[in-house]
Formats: structure tokens, sequence, C-alpha cells
């Protein structure tokens, strides 16, 4: 680092000032608000539409799943869509079920999901249960009849 580099750091104008706001990054957020009739999805997609920085709205009625894309708070789009509509909206729990470790585990396994997702496994209660350990696998495939190289004595 030269000295001109040295200077130009201290009398830097653009970085650093508590009065300037930083600027949001564009994020995608997912949004579970239960939806039942076309009437419902439009007062939903209404209800963000008119927030500052949302770029883009999708209502997925049939999975009661509203995304938005843009420079957005999630607390507070969730608490707009409470707020505007009168239903309750939380963000959207649920994962793909290849994702999570154990996706049949009580407290994972959700009959509500959507097909191909489970309720996120970041549940104390359910995140001790661990995959098997590759020794486990090894014993427990031993004997196994899938496995040709089984032991012969059975």
């Amino acid at each position: 680092m030269g000295a001109l580099d040295h200077v130009s750091d201290l009398f830097d104008c653009s970085r650093g000032s508590s009065k300037l706001k930083k600027r949001r990054q564009l994020q995608t957020v997912e949004v579970k608000v239960k939806m039942d009739c076309e009437g419902c999805e439009r007062k939903v997609k209404k209800s963000v539409e008119g927030m500052k920085g949302v770029t883009q709205v999708d209502v997925e009625r049939k999975a009661n799943k509203l995304t938005v894309v843009g420079y957005v708070d999630p607390a507070k789009v969730v608490a707009r869509v409470a707020h505007r509509t009168g239903k309750k909206a939380e963000l959207w729990p649920y994962v793909p079920y290849d994702v999570v470790a154990h996706p049949y585990a009580p407290g994972v396994y959700d009959k509500k999901a959507p097909a191909g997702y489970v309720r996120n496994a970041e549940d104390p209660q359910v995140f001790h249960l661990a995959r098997a350990s590759s020794t486990e696998v090894r014993y427990t495939t031993a004997f196994s009849d899938e496995n040709p190289a089984a032991c012969s004595i059975m």
C-alpha cells in the first residue's frame, strides 16, 4: 500500500458515516399465508405490491405461498401481509425433503406441507438425530441379502 493510497483512505468520504443508511440487499422472501379463493390471492398480492423496494410478487394459491423479491426486510413483509389481510402469516417453514437428514422424524414430517417439502429440521428436539456413521452402516449391511459380499455363514 503506497503513500497515496494511505492518504486517500484518510480523506475518503464515501464510507463510514453513521448518518448514511446501508442499502438492503436484493433477497427473496417466502411467506406462508392461507388462501382459499382468487379474492384472497388478489388481496395478499396487493398487500405487498405497494411496499417500497419490492420488485416482483408471485403467489401460489395451491401451496399457500407468497414469494416477494426485492430490497425488503423479511419481518416487515410478514407484518405487512398479516396487518393488511388479517390472515396469519409466517416465513415459509418448509424445505425440500432431500435436504433434511431425517425427513420422516416426528416434528419434521408435516401432512400439511406441499408435495416434496418437509418442515425445517433445525428444531432442537429433532436435531439430535444423526445419520449413521460409516462403521454402523458397514456392520448393518454385512449380513444383508442385497450385499453380494455378505457373510456366507448365513
